[in-house]
């Protein structure tokens, strides 16, 4: 166990008063991330948090530029990864810029393939199946700015939420019932939170930061990240009026909630999450105390908890560095990733029959469920695996609302998606296989679909 932890369960023991500069620290910061993060407002039509204004603002201000942006930013990651693989310049011997660029070679293939796609899309030279509108161009041109835009801010504005104590505040509060419901720490609470009111994305990036600073093990990791980050409300608004049903959006949240908390409970309890072990991220060890031991309350100890945190936290400087960082892991990690796999996978869904091969088991088991146009909607069951947005496309043509209404509360539940949370898990820290996220996404598929159906023969018969 180390010091800091040691120290922070010390003063949640004590009971005295808590120093004022440290509940300043705990307060004005976590207040600034749950205000960015937490709060969601109407703008508009829409709902959305603080941290997605400016991203949305970034976004109006550089326009049609973001594109080129991407390629740039793809082919600076190519560039600068293989001159350090091949050159082994000083600079990048050890230490952040290390780990940024000297990588395995899978992933310094997917860096080269990303960068190989954007540019084919954004100059339209290549094969069509990669230039398409509905392929690389989805890619690049829709995805990757929303990214670009949105972990900018997010791996800056994050350590408000996370590094001054909020997490443990709630965490101590929430302990009991976290654990016993779903057999997670209570700071997952957060990641939950920020997932539905932000983006789903969001709350994987909270969990990987969480994984690789000790407060969650890898099972709880893994199944925080593959149950929790359900997309966010302004995410759900969009699907329903693109699919045609956003005049049922109130029974539709409601069923993705009930089947989502569900699912939250079951799948962690079946492999092949319950075998993941119980051991935390090896370079830092267990970091979290969330139990409250002594014989203050439970406020008084989850306050003590908050303010050892804070008063620990990272300096400017520190915190500087540590959002440079994580903006440039983004950047030059994280986004020829997504952009690779994305695209590797829209090509299947949009040029090859695979998902409808894949979903021919499916007919069935749809017709015995009682819905309209089984044989049309199969594929859309399946094809979120792909991409969040794909069952939502896939499901627009059919004339049946039930069916459309299934099929849009499936996408958002079944919650794996390759085009960016996938690709997201694959790069953390969280051992988490791709075999293991097909496994996950089938069976929150088969313990959701049955939910919704009920739910929908009953709110929209």
């Amino acid at each position: 166990m180390s010091s800091s932890l040691d120290s922070a369960d010390n003063i949640a023991q004590e009971g005295g008063p808590l120093s004022q500069s440290g509940l300043i620290k705990f307060i004005v910061p976590s207040l600034i991330g749950v205000l960015l993060f937490l709060v969601p407002f109407s703008v508009g039509d829409t709902i959305n948090i603080g941290m997605g204004l400016a991203a949305d603002g970034l976004k109006a201000l550089l326009g049609d530029a973001l594109p080129a942006i991407a390629t740039g930013v793809l082919c600076l990651s190519v560039a600068l990864t293989l001159l350090v693989k091949f050159a082994h310049p000083d600079w990048a011997r050890q230490g952040m810029l290390a780990e940024l660029f000297d990588v395995a070679p899978l992933w310094v293939v997917m860096r080269a393939l990303g960068a190989l796609f954007a540019l084919m899309t954004y100059f339209q030279v290549g094969p069509d199946f990669v230039t398409a509108s509905f392929t690389g161009g989805v890619m690049l041109n829709d995805l990757a700015p929303v990214l670009l835009t949105f972990f900018f801010f997010a791996a800056i504005l994050l350590p408000f939420l996370v590094d001054f104590g909020f997490m443990e505040f709630i965490g101590s509060l929430l302990r009991t019932p976290f654990r016993l419901i779903f057999g997670l720490p209570g700071r997952s609470a957060i990641d939950a939170t920020a997932s539905w009111m932000g983006s789903g994305t969001v709350g994987v990036l909270i969990t990987t930061q969480q994984y690789e600073k000790g407060f969650y093990n890898c099972r709880e990791a893994a199944a925080i990240a593959t149950n929790f980050s359900i997309v966010s409300i302004a995410f759900a608004i969009l699907v329903t009026s693109f699919i045609g049903i956003n005049h049922l959006f109130v029974p539709f949240y409601l069923t993705v909630v009930v089947a989502g908390l569900v699912a939250a409970v079951v799948v962690p309890r079946l492999p092949p999450l319950s075998r993941k072990p119980n051991t935390y991220y090896e370079p830092v060890g267990c970091r979290i105390q969330e139990e409250r031991t002594g014989d203050q309350s439970l406020l008084r100890y989850s306050l003590g908890m908050a303010v050892a945190r804070a008063e620990k936290a990272p300096g400017p400087r520190q915190l500087v560095r540590i959002a440079l960082f994580n903006v440039a892991d983004i950047f030059f990690g994280l986004l020829p990733l997504v952009i690779a796999i994305g695209t590797v996978a829209l090509i299947l869904v949009e040029f090859t029959p695979l998902f409808t091969w894949l979903s021919m088991p499916m007919v069935p088991v749809l017709e015995w469920m009682g819905l309209p146009e089984a044989e049309a909607a199969a594929p859309a069951t399946l094809v979120g695996f792909a991409d969040m947005f794909l069952p939502a496309v896939l499901g627009s043509n059919i004339e049946s609302e039930l069916t459309r209404f299934v099929i849009a509360c499936l996408s958002l539940t079944q919650l794996v998606y390759m085009s960016e949370i996938g690709a997201l898990l694959l790069k953390s820290k969280i051992p988490l296989k791709l075999w293991e996220l097909v496994a996950i996404f089938l069976i929150r598929t088969a313990i959701t679909l049955p939910i919704i159906v009920v739910m929908a023969h009953w709110l929209v018969g």
